[in-house]
């Protein structure tokens, strides 16, 4: 009998089946016949599956849709799998007129799950808008913090069991070395008291479950909306910036009088902090109400568009008047 691992999650035989959508009968012939998996025992010989399980099944699933042969992936270390994986993956691709029209979207995936499911052409129909490039998928945010990204992604989209501390930790180192423009999280377990800190970073969060129509809006939530032609055409890129300018700093040039602007300072910075105000509740909303989610994911890319260009002109206006933007205007 193998010794339960203490410090990972452990599944029966039913839970696995409902975690990756594959029937249990399927599961305990792959296991038997097979011997794709090797679980843990109870004292009462009851079988629990842990996260590498999970992450094989999953795996199994999406290679033996291919054509790949079970009995020839079972014999393959989880490593192999997903390197055969990532040698198999091949996007949905757009018929020419949409291609050319369409902007595409870089993304790296932490979740194989999750990269599965933005690969599929189910996935792809609704999202038309945008062509996604899926620049690496990594197991978890261990493999993809100590592995180095091919291309800087704009998004980064993160699957986890659990939101703690060292996510949070990981998540943050990820972004700020590869420069990523957006983060979104989809979690099942998290404390309310950590959710705050997660939000404060400007990343979207989501908890579980979630339809492939609500993961397109997640995405949608992050892009500039196309009636936002004026950003593209003055270089700015197909996605929404995060948040550039504090409340502190804000503040403190809406306190700046000048002679030559009267109060434009003032007007600008008011209005960035409406919107990002109006974003960050539409991202809440986006979160809670998954009835009106495709509404708030469109309301959250106007006020981030928005916010986008209103920090551009605070740029030009504080240029023109000599007002510091830094956080510390002494400095």
């Amino acid at each position: 009998m193998n010794q339960l691992p203490s410090d990972e999650p452990l599944y029966r035989i039913g839970a696995l089946a409902r975690l990756t959508g594959i029937p249990v009968t399927t599961l305990r012939v792959w296991e038997t016949r097979y011997g794709a998996f090797t679980p843990s025992k109870t004292a009462g010989q009851h079988r629990l599956y842990g996260s590498q399980d999970v992450l094989r099944a999953q795996l199994f699933k999406q290679l033996t849709a291919e054509g790949h042969a079970i009995s020839t992936l079972a014999v393959l270390s989880l490593a192999q799998l997903q390197d055969l994986r990532n040698q198999q993956r091949s996007a949905f691709m757009l018929t020419a007129h949409q291609r050319l029209q369409a902007k595409t979207v870089s993304m790296a995936v932490v979740g194989l799950g999750l990269a599965g499911r933005i690969e599929s052409k189910k996935f792809t129909l609704n999202f038309l808008s945008h062509a996604i490039r899926i620049t690496d998928v990594f197991t978890d945010l261990a493999q993809a913090a100590s592995r180095a990204i091919s291309d800087k992604p704009q998004i980064l989209l993160v699957r986890v069991i659990v939101l703690d501390e060292q996510a949070l930790q990981q998540v943050q180192a990820i972004t700020q070395s590869q420069q990523i423009l957006q983060v979104i999280v989809v979690y099942s377990y998290a404390m309310a008291s950590l959710l705050a800190a997660w939000r404060t970073k400007g990343w979207v969060i989501r908890r579980e479950p979630m339809t492939d129509e609500d993961l397109a809006d997640l995405i949608s939530s992050v892009l500039i909306v196309d009636a936002a032609k004026s950003m593209s055409e003055s270089g700015v890129s197909s996605m929404i910036p995060p948040r550039k300018y504090d409340d502190a700093v804000l503040a403190r040039v809406a306190g700046i009088s000048t002679s030559v602007l009267c109060e434009c300072p003032q007007h600008v910075a008011d209005l960035i902090v409406q919107l990002a105000n109006f974003e960050t509740y539409s991202q809440a909303c986006l979160s809670r109400n998954a009835n009106d989610a495709h509404l708030h994911a469109f309301l959250a890319s106007v006020s981030g568009s928005a916010r986008a260009l209103f920090e551009r002109a605070l740029e030009k206006v504080a240029e023109h008047e000599g007002i510091k933007l830094d956080p510390d205007p002494s400095t």
